[in-house]
Protein backbone atom coordinates (compact mmCIF):
# COMPACT_ATOMS: atom_id res chain seq x y z
CA UNK A 1 0.00 0.00 0.00
CA UNK A 2 0.77 3.86 -0.79
CA UNK A 3 2.93 2.08 -3.40
CA UNK A 4 4.57 5.08 -5.48
CA UNK A 5 2.06 3.79 -8.88
CA UNK A 6 -0.83 4.48 -6.36
CA UNK A 7 0.24 8.34 -6.92
CA UNK A 8 3.00 8.68 -9.48
CA UNK A 9 3.03 7.56 -13.62
CA UNK A 10 7.11 7.83 -13.14
CA UNK A 11 7.47 8.41 -17.21
CA UNK A 12 7.50 12.04 -16.39
CA UNK A 13 10.45 12.05 -14.08
CA UNK A 14 14.23 11.52 -15.15
CA UNK A 15 14.84 10.45 -11.57
CA UNK A 16 12.66 7.21 -11.26
CA UNK A 17 15.09 5.34 -9.42
CA UNK A 18 14.34 7.14 -5.97
CA UNK A 19 11.07 5.31 -6.26
CA UNK A 20 11.44 1.55 -5.97
CA UNK A 21 7.90 -0.33 -6.25
CA UNK A 22 8.61 -2.21 -3.10
CA UNK A 23 8.89 0.57 -0.65
CA UNK A 24 6.33 3.44 0.41
CA UNK A 25 6.19 6.34 -1.85
CA UNK A 26 7.80 8.73 0.69
CA UNK A 27 10.92 6.42 0.67
CA UNK A 28 12.53 8.39 -1.81
CA UNK A 29 12.01 11.87 0.67
CA UNK A 30 15.02 10.27 2.52
CA UNK A 31 17.80 9.46 -0.38
CA UNK A 32 17.39 13.20 -2.45
CA UNK A 33 20.30 14.26 -0.89
CA UNK A 34 22.64 11.02 -1.26
CA UNK A 35 20.91 10.91 -4.64
CA UNK A 36 21.86 14.06 -5.52
CA UNK A 37 25.41 13.76 -4.13
CA UNK A 38 25.86 10.85 -6.72
CA UNK A 39 24.48 11.63 -9.83
CA UNK A 40 24.46 15.45 -9.59
CA UNK A 41 26.80 17.45 -12.08
CA UNK A 42 27.58 21.12 -11.96
CA UNK A 43 26.77 22.66 -15.14
CA UNK A 44 23.91 25.64 -16.25
CA UNK A 45 23.00 25.42 -19.51
CA UNK A 46 20.17 28.34 -19.43
CA UNK A 47 20.94 32.24 -19.20
CA UNK A 48 21.68 33.42 -15.82
CA UNK A 49 20.42 37.33 -15.43
CA UNK A 50 21.69 39.67 -12.96
CA UNK A 51 20.53 39.20 -9.65
CA UNK A 52 20.19 35.59 -9.32
CA UNK A 53 22.49 33.77 -6.81
CA UNK A 54 23.42 30.45 -7.43
CA UNK A 55 25.19 27.98 -5.48
CA UNK A 56 27.79 25.81 -6.29
CA UNK A 57 26.21 22.20 -6.65
CA UNK A 58 23.61 23.49 -9.28
CA UNK A 59 22.26 21.69 -12.54
CA UNK A 60 19.84 24.08 -14.85
CA UNK A 61 18.82 22.17 -18.41
CA UNK A 62 18.31 24.33 -21.33
CA UNK A 63 15.58 26.28 -21.86
CA UNK A 64 14.30 27.74 -19.04
CA UNK A 65 13.96 30.88 -18.00
CA UNK A 66 15.56 32.71 -14.66
CA UNK A 67 14.21 35.32 -13.18
CA UNK A 68 16.05 38.12 -11.44
CA UNK A 69 15.73 37.92 -7.67
CA UNK A 70 15.61 33.78 -7.79
CA UNK A 71 18.30 32.06 -5.50
CA UNK A 72 19.07 28.41 -6.05
CA UNK A 73 21.26 27.56 -2.98
CA UNK A 74 21.69 23.76 -4.17
CA UNK A 75 22.11 20.79 -4.14
CA UNK A 76 19.50 21.21 -7.16
CA UNK A 77 18.42 20.09 -10.19
CA UNK A 78 16.29 22.05 -12.63
CA UNK A 79 14.92 20.94 -15.76
CA UNK A 80 14.36 21.79 -19.08
CA UNK A 81 11.74 24.58 -20.31
CA UNK A 82 11.21 25.68 -16.52
CA UNK A 83 10.12 29.06 -15.32
CA UNK A 84 11.62 30.22 -12.21
CA UNK A 85 10.08 33.17 -11.43
CA UNK A 86 11.60 36.51 -8.81
CA UNK A 87 11.19 35.67 -5.48
CA UNK A 88 11.81 31.91 -5.38
CA UNK A 89 13.99 30.15 -3.21
CA UNK A 90 15.07 26.94 -3.83
CA UNK A 91 17.07 25.19 -1.10
CA UNK A 92 18.82 22.06 -0.55
CA UNK A 93 18.43 18.79 -1.92
CA UNK A 94 15.63 20.53 -4.65
CA UNK A 95 14.94 18.02 -7.95
CA UNK A 96 12.48 19.79 -10.63
CA UNK A 97 11.15 17.91 -13.66
CA UNK A 98 10.71 19.80 -17.21
CA UNK A 99 8.52 22.30 -18.04
CA UNK A 100 7.45 23.20 -14.57
CA UNK A 101 6.98 27.26 -13.07
CA UNK A 102 8.60 27.22 -9.54
CA UNK A 103 6.24 31.06 -8.92
CA UNK A 104 6.95 34.31 -6.86
CA UNK A 105 7.82 34.11 -2.64
CA UNK A 106 7.94 29.90 -3.34
CA UNK A 107 10.24 28.24 -1.34
CA UNK A 108 11.59 24.38 -1.99
CA UNK A 109 13.41 22.21 0.30
CA UNK A 110 14.23 18.83 0.05
CA UNK A 111 11.43 17.81 -2.69
CA UNK A 112 10.57 15.96 -6.02
CA UNK A 113 8.72 18.21 -8.75
CA UNK A 114 7.49 15.66 -11.73
CA UNK A 115 7.23 17.10 -15.29
CA UNK A 116 5.20 20.27 -16.05
CA UNK A 117 4.32 20.59 -12.00
CA UNK A 118 2.67 23.96 -11.17
CA UNK A 119 3.40 25.96 -8.04
CA UNK A 120 3.29 29.73 -8.99
CA UNK A 121 2.74 32.02 -5.98
CA UNK A 122 2.74 31.98 -2.78
CA UNK A 123 3.58 28.40 -1.80
CA UNK A 124 5.77 26.35 0.74
CA UNK A 125 6.93 22.93 -0.61
CA UNK A 126 9.01 20.91 2.26
CA UNK A 127 9.61 17.44 2.14
CA UNK A 128 7.03 16.74 0.07
CA UNK A 129 6.58 14.87 -3.71
CA UNK A 130 4.47 16.38 -6.57
CA UNK A 131 3.35 14.23 -9.38
CA UNK A 132 3.05 15.43 -13.28
CA UNK A 133 0.77 18.37 -13.92
CA UNK A 134 0.13 18.61 -10.18
CA UNK A 135 -0.98 22.27 -9.27
CA UNK A 136 -0.78 24.24 -6.00
CA UNK A 137 -3.36 27.59 -5.33
CA UNK A 138 -1.73 30.50 -4.55
CA UNK A 139 -0.82 30.42 -0.71
CA UNK A 140 -0.74 26.65 -0.08
CA UNK A 141 1.12 25.37 2.57
CA UNK A 142 2.70 21.63 2.82
CA UNK A 143 3.69 21.84 6.33
CA UNK A 144 6.11 19.47 7.31
CA UNK A 145 6.44 18.91 10.70
CA UNK A 146 3.87 17.92 13.57
CA UNK A 147 3.60 20.61 16.20
CA UNK A 148 4.98 17.81 19.26
CA UNK A 149 7.92 17.16 16.64
CA UNK A 150 7.19 13.99 16.83
CA UNK A 151 7.47 10.86 14.19
CA UNK A 152 5.29 11.47 11.10
CA UNK A 153 2.50 9.15 10.16
CA UNK A 154 -0.13 8.49 7.66
CA UNK A 155 -3.63 8.03 8.42
CA UNK A 156 -5.67 6.65 5.80
CA UNK A 157 -8.89 5.80 7.75
CA UNK A 158 -8.13 2.61 9.20
CA UNK A 159 -4.72 2.39 9.80
CA UNK A 160 -2.34 4.48 10.82
CA UNK A 161 1.41 3.93 9.54
CA UNK A 162 4.52 4.90 10.72
CA UNK A 163 6.65 6.62 7.98
CA UNK A 164 10.19 6.76 9.92
CA UNK A 165 10.09 10.82 9.24
CA UNK A 166 10.22 13.58 11.28
CA UNK A 167 10.03 15.90 8.32
CA UNK A 168 7.11 14.67 5.70
CA UNK A 169 5.17 17.04 4.06
CA UNK A 170 3.05 15.71 1.29
CA UNK A 171 2.51 13.58 -1.60
CA UNK A 172 0.20 14.91 -4.38
CA UNK A 173 -0.35 12.79 -6.81
CA UNK A 174 -0.33 13.30 -10.51
CA UNK A 175 -3.08 15.98 -11.89
CA UNK A 176 -3.95 17.30 -8.56
CA UNK A 177 -5.44 20.47 -8.00
CA UNK A 178 -5.23 22.05 -4.10
CA UNK A 179 -7.25 25.25 -4.03
CA UNK A 180 -5.26 28.63 -2.90
CA UNK A 181 -4.70 29.47 1.03
CA UNK A 182 -5.36 25.37 1.21
CA UNK A 183 -2.76 23.68 4.36
CA UNK A 184 -1.49 20.70 3.42
CA UNK A 185 -0.88 18.65 7.55
CA UNK A 186 2.20 16.62 7.53
CA UNK A 187 2.06 13.11 6.24
CA UNK A 188 -1.11 14.04 3.56
CA UNK A 189 -1.86 12.14 0.85
CA UNK A 190 -3.79 13.56 -2.25
CA UNK A 191 -4.82 10.77 -4.98
CA UNK A 192 -4.54 11.73 -8.30
CA UNK A 193 -6.71 14.05 -10.36
CA UNK A 194 -8.47 14.58 -7.02
CA UNK A 195 -9.26 18.54 -6.28
CA UNK A 196 -8.72 20.03 -2.60
CA UNK A 197 -11.49 22.80 -1.95
CA UNK A 198 -9.64 26.41 -0.80
CA UNK A 199 -9.31 27.38 2.58
CA UNK A 200 -9.24 23.39 3.44
CA UNK A 201 -7.18 22.08 6.40
CA UNK A 202 -5.89 18.20 4.98
CA UNK A 203 -5.07 15.48 6.91
CA UNK A 204 -4.49 11.36 5.94
CA UNK A 205 -5.37 9.75 2.56
CA UNK A 206 -7.36 11.85 -0.31
CA UNK A 207 -8.23 9.06 -2.78
CA UNK A 208 -7.69 9.32 -6.16
CA UNK A 209 -10.26 11.36 -8.30
CA UNK A 210 -11.81 12.47 -5.48
CA UNK A 211 -13.17 15.77 -4.30
CA UNK A 212 -12.59 17.03 -0.88
CA UNK A 213 -15.34 19.98 -0.80
CA UNK A 214 -15.04 22.92 2.53
CA UNK A 215 -17.68 23.97 3.35
CA UNK A 216 -17.98 27.60 5.42
CA UNK A 217 -21.20 29.20 7.30
CA UNK A 218 -21.44 32.95 6.76
CA UNK A 219 -23.95 35.52 8.29
CA UNK A 220 -24.25 38.89 7.12
CA UNK A 221 -25.77 41.45 9.61
CA UNK A 222 -26.64 45.10 9.51
CA UNK A 223 -23.76 46.99 11.16
CA UNK A 224 -24.94 48.92 14.03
Amino acid sequence: MFSPADFLDLSHTQHGILFPADQPVWHALGHIESYLGFRLQRNVLSAVPHGVHLGEDVFVDEGTLIDPGVVIKGPAWIGRNCHLRSGCYIRENVIVGNGCVLGNSCEFKNCVLFDECEVPHFNYVGDSILGYKAHLGAGVVLSNVRLDRREVTVDDGRHVTATGLRKFGAIIGDRAEVGCNSVLNPGTLIGPRSIIYPLSSVTGLIPADSILKTRQQQVVVARK
